[in-house]
């Protein structure tokens, strides 16, 4: 070992640990690859043609973060669903445009890196991207001591993904009387944990009191955040979706308002979908107000479909599988005229 090379492990970085890395989670990468991947993992830049068959392209990036949902994680040493909840927020995320995932880019950081952890995050990452059908170009990992603390890790994926210029859903079709279609998320996704983790923090191994699946606050707390694409697919060379939102930090009133025109709101009835038990205790534990409540969390949202009351019928009809199972769509409102989101008792 060289003086340079113990003298940088000394000071908080370990070389042998980052090669280490690189050599598990090398096959994960390469097995997302698609033919139009010219160069990936170990070059400077990944290299991407685009697929064929476009007569006006247009790409869709986005990128983001899990949040403190790695807190939860790195408690219960579940670190694999870190990285699929990164995929699917990202791939949700351009989903709303209407575009098909092309390929995606993660970054995982740490105080040291432990290389079987984040081998088990990115492995989490190439699985969800290989049943996004899109590939795991490149990314980086990073070792920084005095900026993160030890023990914890910093997740963040960027996504670039393609619709034709003509399919592009940007909700300048949406009226007055449109309905809204919800998707459950099953969980909170990856918002509102910081909220989460200051109300239930030890409580982790507790039972959840009327938990559907009879889970502990630990396990609900890191339910998966779903990719709607398979569902939503099928729906838009129909032309059937006016308008989608993806419901994540801000929750239904943050979020539905993105995919609305100027001089339009929504109006959603409570009571109109089912809340799962762990959004109930958090409201309890928190003695969080109604309005405080639906700002900080999904409260079981996950997306949402804009669709003319006229095609409902055909939506429910045509819409696909939400992780392999059937999918289950709630009527939970409409578009009205003004702006914001009201929320409605049941």
């Amino acid at each position: 070992m060289t003086p340079e090379t113990s003298g940088y492990k000394e000071a908080g970085v370990d070389l042998a640990a980052a090669e280490e890395t690189m050599r598990r989670i090398e096959g994960a990468v390469a097995s997302t690859y698609t033919p139009q991947v010219l160069r990936g993992l170990g070059a400077f830049g990944g290299l991407f043609a685009l697929p064929a068959g476009y007569s006006e392209p247009v790409l869709v990036a986005s990128t983001d973060g899990v949040g403190t949902k790695t807190v939860v994680a790195a408690a219960l040493g579940r670190h694999a669903l870190i990285g699929s909840d990164l995929v699917n927020h990202c791939v949700n995320d351009i989903l709303v445009q209407g575009a098909t995932p092309l390929f995606f880019l993660d970054y995982v950081a740490a105080s040291r890196l432990e290389p079987a952890v984040v081998a088990e995050v990115v492995t989490g990452v190439a699985d969800a991207c290989r049943v996004a059908g899109m590939a795991l170009l490149g990314g980086e990992t990073a070792e920084m001591p005095g900026v993160y603390l030890p023990g914890q890790l910093d997740v963040a994926g960027t996504i670039v993904g393609v619709v034709e210029r003509s399919a592009v859903v940007d909700g300048s079709g949406v009226r007055a009387g449109d309905v809204l279609l919800a998707f459950e998320s099953g969980g909170l996704q990856t918002n509102g944990f910081s909220l989460a983790r200051h109300l239930l923090a030890g409580r982790y191994a507790e039972p959840l009191a009327g938990d559907e699946r009879g889970r502990t606050v630990g396990e609900a707390l890191l339910a998966p955040h779903l990719s709607f694409l398979p569902a939503v697919r099928p729906l838009l060379g129909a032309g059937l979706v006016k308008a989608m939102a993806h419901v994540t930090g801000g929750g239904l009133p943050g979020n539905l308002p993105r995919s609305l025109p100027p001089g339009l709101g929504a109006e959603v009835a409570l009571g109109s979908w089912p809340v799962p038990a762990v959004f109930t205790e958090l409201v309890r534990a928190g003695r969080l107000p109604e309005g405080e409540a639906f700002a900080a969390l999904n409260m079981g949202v996950g997306f949402v479909l804009v669709v003319a009351e006229g095609d409902v019928a055909e939506v429910r009809e045509r819409v696909g599988p939400v992780a392999g199972a059937p999918a289950r769509l709630h009527a939970i409102g409409r578009v009205r005229e003004g702006a914001g989101v009201a929320l409605i008792g049941a």
